[in-house]
């Protein structure tokens, strides 16, 4: 059994079920008539989004909980002595109906929502907390489990088998199954609380980003925007009743893409103040009193679990296992980042002055003057690069392509399948033996009832028990063009695609017996690897050739913008990694607290103090995410994990290294990864896995080298 929180790539979604009072007629959904209470029979077992009704889930997620309880019953009193099918596989084979509910559910809620699914998901998230710990601590249950596991070197398992024992052993220890039943009543509580807010929060987001898009009223404000891009802002705001005006919506992070070619400094102070302020208006959607509550909790609930704060609880099951090693690690990237940091200030303050800007630097000047500096040191324009870059090219002879020269798998789009949305695309992948091996979906255009940020999911999971492939798919925010206009993207939005695919390929060759350890199921420090380590190909000659041309001219692009692209890989990223180490000593600090720290009552200056303690407080480079709209960590599942992203981003490159080392983009390079890699899930402890593919322990040298924060060796 997968335990029912279901994930998606930058952000989670916890649903769980106290039911509303439904307002149709159609909420006593029969057996026959609601399409989750059985398997779907379309091809891969697919999502029937067609058939899906809004009144379908509140009667599926309650029947599918029914369901999941009677089995966990069957196997806690089964009077036979504990074993490894009675116990643990039956463990895996509960809980189907819940699963499916779940995955259609999480591919609306998170990319095609509306009010009426807002408030469904509001309403499920403590009743489906509650129905994981009626399973997760219960003790008779846990017993069983306990048993087994101390039996293990006797047992006769194979690898993956025996690992499932020591995933779910862990796992029932970290919800409390051990604790006293008085703890476990206030334990079950704070869960409900707990996942009520993060649920919360993620509307409350969703909401406080649309409202706070910024509305401007002349074009000459937007002076420096593409003319599509300034289409694009009319066409928005008309759809959102401000006729002859510009809208510029709102993307998840700090600092929004616009602020990189607008002209008028005081349309981009507006525009990152907007940003910078969203969730904090003082009305519905303010999350600060919200994530304070939920702070609090977590607080709580390491106390009672014998830990001294959130983080050490929580990083059991990770890589790095305690606060202290995710301390190490960030300690070895602050210094070099912001020495880099500091040096493109300097470059950028001389830019200012030549461009007679007297003015203070301030964060909302970093990207525009950025890119004049890229120009100048590189000769290199951001609207040069992206006519070469059209989205259907870049997934079709970019991203398929260097999976095909790697792996050997071939891509063939399906219109005869339902989608939730007409943006929607799917694809089905062949092996490299031309057999049928899994679905892939692409849903890459932003919408205003759709989450913030890029993900992968997977709609069904691969399980060779119950012998299903997977269907997986991409979620970006890019913007949409004007009809009739081709979607180009920045090398930034290339990139992305590229990452969310090694997310896809990680699940695209999961080859697990059981669901639980299949595909994407690992820690947050190793599960971002695939899918950075994937980006490298972006930039790959062979590849970029491929892709990328002119959709006016049809020409390839010239080596010369190439070498430019390359040559300035590593400008600005002491800016970037510090905006990212600046979110990721947030989170750390936030989950550091203990129950003695009671006093935390209010966020802006928790944060100023946990920057400033960790040495990122840096006016002109804000955190990539501010503690009042940090959806990874208050809604996300990364909670004390942002670190992961850098953590694997140390393996992406080592693993690269490796590749390069080795001949680069070739198929038996590719066929190796994907054998000791991405085809293993969690199958085995994920540093000796590692460990086993590189030859060696991980160097933090190839990353360092790689974001320019030291020289690269020759």
């Amino acid at each position: 059994m997968k335990q029912h929180l279901f994930v998606i790539c930058t952000f989670l979604i916890i649903s769980s079920c106290n039911m509303p009072d439904s307002t149709s007629d159609n909420s006593d959904t029969t057996n026959t008539e609601n399409p989750l209470f059985t398997e779907s029979t379309l091809p891969y077992h697919t999502i029937p989004f067609d058939k899906i009704k809004e009144t379908d889930f509140e009667p599926a997620f309650e029947k599918g909980m029914k369901e999941e309880m009677t089995e966990i019953d069957s196997i806690i009193v089964n009077p036979a002595a504990p074993t490894f099918e009675n116990t643990l596989v039956a463990l895996e084979r509960s809980g189907r109906l819940l699963d499916r509910a779940g995955s259609a559910f999480n591919a609306l809620t998170g990319a095609n929502t509306n009010d009426r699914l807002q408030r469904i998901q509001e309403a499920l998230a403590p009743r489906l907390s509650a129905h994981s710990d009626l399973i997760y601590m219960n003790r008779k249950l846990y017993e069983k489990v306990d048993a087994i596991y101390k039996q293990l070197n006797t047992l006769k398992l194979d690898a993956e088998s025996k690992r499932l024992v020591e995933y779910y052993h862990q796992k029932f220890l970290m919800s409390g199954a051990a604790l006293p039943d008085t703890s476990k009543v206030q334990l079950k509580k704070l869960n409900e609380e707990e996942a009520t807010l993060s649920t919360k929060f993620s509307n409350q987001l969703l909401a406080a980003a649309k409202s706070g898009a910024l509305v401007v009223d002349g074009i000459s404000d937007l002076a420096g925007l593409p003319e599509a891009e300034i289409q694009a802002a009319g066409e928005a705001a008309k759809k959102n009743n401000h006729e002859g005006k510009y809208l510029l919506t709102l993307t998840n992070t700090t600092q929004q893409p616009a602020l990189q070619s607008l002209k008028n400094r005081e349309t981009r102070q507006k525009l990152f103040e907007a940003s910078w302020t969203r969730a904090e208006k003082g009305d519905s959607n303010d999350t600060r009193r919200n994530i304070l509550r939920i702070a609090a909790i977590r607080r709580e609930k390491a106390r009672l679990l014998g830990f001294p704060d959130y983080a050490s609880w929580k990083l059991q099951d990770q890589m790095a296992k305690t606060p202290q090693a995710v301390n190490a690690f960030l300690s070895k990237l602050v210094p070099p980042a912001l020495a880099k940091a500091a040096s493109e200030a300097e470059d950028i303050k001389a830019m200012k002055s030549r461009e007679n800007d007297t003015t203070a630097l301030a964060s909302y000047d970093w990207d525009f003057y950025a890119e004049k500096v890229r120009k100048a040191k590189y000769d290199l324009d951001e609207s040069e690069v992206k006519p070469y870059f059209v989205l259907d090219s870049v997934l079709k002879n970019g991203v398929f392509y260097a999976a095909t020269q790697l792996y050997g798998i071939t891509f063939k789009e399906r219109t005869d399948l339902p989608v939730y949305q007409e943006d929607v695309k799917v694809y089905e992948v062949f092996d490299k033996d031309g057999s049928p091996m899994a679905l892939f979906y692409c849903d890459y255009f932003k919408r205003d009832n759709k989450n913030g940020g890029a993900w992968m999911d997977n709609f069904v999971t691969q399980s060779k028990l119950f012998n299903t492939k997977p269907v997986i798919v991409n979620v970006c925010n890019f913007p949409k063009p004007v009809k009739g206009q081709p979607a180009l993207l920045s090398f930034d939005d290339v990139t992305t695609m590229f990452h969310e695919f090694g997310h896809a390929l990680h699940g695209l060759f999961a080859s697990q017996q059981y669901p639980s350890l299949s595909g994407t199921s690992v820690s947050r420090d190793f599960v971002e690897m695939p899918s950075q380590f994937n980006e490298h190909w972006a930039l790959d000659t062979s590849v970029l050739k491929n892709y990328a041309r002119n959709y006016k001219t049809n020409e390839i692009i010239p080596q010369t913008l190439v070498e430019k692209i390359k040559n300035a890989a590593t400008f600005n990223q002491g800016y970037a990694m510090t905006e990212l180490l600046a979110a990721a000593e947030l989170d750390m600090q936030w989950h550091l607290l203990s129950a003695k720290d009671s006093a935390v009552t209010d966020t802006d200056v928790f944060e100023q103090h946990a920057l400033t303690k960790s040495g990122v407080n840096i006016a002109y480079v804000p955190p990539r995410y501010r503690s009042s709209y940090f959806l990874h960590i208050w809604a996300n599942g990364y909670s004390a994990g942002y670190y992961a992203y850098s953590w694997a981003e140390m393996l992406d490159h080592d693993a690269y290294a490796w590749f390069k080392e080795n001949g680069g983009l070739k198929r038996e390079n590719g066929d190796r990864f994907r054998e000791m890699i991405l085809s293993r899930g969690n199958s085995e402890d994920l540093a000796t896995l590692y460990k086993a593919f590189r030859g060696k322990e991980p160097s933090i040298t190839p990353l360092l080298e790689n974001r320019g924060l030291i020289p690269a060796k020759k």
